[in-house]
């Protein structure tokens, strides 16, 4: 049986703080210990959540894919499954529906569950003239331009090898989790969530390749923005950087994995994807 269970919830959604709190009675009359902390505080899970790492169970998280993906990129060093509970737009990565949550307590205490593990990407920043600086991600990572309504040119290796300069709105490199996000919109395709494998999907292509690229998952790919762009880096879409000259930004496999708590067969992924894709206000909240 599980002992403690973390809750992380969405800030903004009133509804998220209260069915944290009916969620803490429930686990307490179970004699199951539950801690509570905000999605968007840093500070607040890596001093609280992570100093019980070691005895933390799972985390539930209470919010869109946003929430779920902060919490993933956090606990991926700690190996915490995490299981989802929708209350964003979409849900591509939750599990259950905050009507539910409470009544599958007794079957998640019990681990009557499979684990679904996912891919992550480390992404590595080299600069001349700043620190270097490392990255996780869930979802994505994306060269785009910056303040300037400008294209970027984007300098791209392939384990080393030279593959093509983009001229786009941006570059992004997606994993299958990620292939129903960014990556989607801008017309790349969608991978099974379990696949190793990541994409390159390059945003409103001008005059460049214009197609997505599956890679395998063992590839290395390096991208530069060329002199002259104004351009930005964005991880999960809720980490940002600037790129200056001569920064370049390597992407490959991460050490790290998700861990997703799924009650449902692996083939549920299939039967709601197109319900998923059909409803109108389909962005993700971060």
């Amino acid at each position: 049986m599980m002992k403690r269970i973390g809750l992380l919830c969405h800030p903004r959604l009133l509804q998220s703080k209260r069915l944290a709190a009916e969620i803490e009675r429930v686990l307490l009359d179970l004699d199951v210990v539950a801690w509570v902390a905000s999605s968007w505080d840093d500070e607040q899970i890596l001093s609280h959540a992570l100093a019980h790492a070691l005895g933390t169970d799972c985390i539930i998280t209470l919010g869109g894919d946003g929430t779920i993906i902060r919490a993933a990129r956090i606990m991926a060093e700690a190996r915490i499954p995490i299981l989802g509970v929708n209350m964003g737009r979409v849900g591509f990565l939750a599990e259950t529906e905050p009507k539910e949550i409470v009544g599958l307590l007794p079957t998640i205490l019990e681990r009557k569950y499979r684990i679904e593990e996912r891919a992550m990407l480390h992404i590595k920043v080299s600069s001349e003239t700043r620190s270097t600086a490392e990255y996780e991600a869930v979802n994505d990572v994306v060269v785009g331009r910056g303040g300037i309504g400008r294209v970027v040119r984007v300098s791209t290796h392939v384990d080393g090898e030279y593959l093509t300069t983009y001229v786009a709105d941006g570059l992004i490199v997606a994993t299958a989790t990620g292939s129903t996000a960014y990556a989607l919109a801008a017309g790349g395709p969608i991978l099974d969530p379990e696949l190793e494998d990541f994409l390159l999907v390059p945003v409103a292509s001008h005059l460049s390749m214009a197609g997505a690229l599956v890679l395998p998952g063992r590839t290395q790919v390096r991208m530069e923005a060329l002199s002259g762009c104004e351009a930005t880096l964005t991880v999960d879409g809720q980490i940002n950087r600037s790129l200056e000259d001569g920064d370049r930004v390597l992407v490959e496999r991460s050490a790290h994995r998700t861990y997703f708590i799924r009650l449902s067969p692996p083939a549920h992924f299939y039967r709601t994807l197109v319900h998923r894709l059909r409803r109108p206000d389909h962005a993700p909240k971060r």
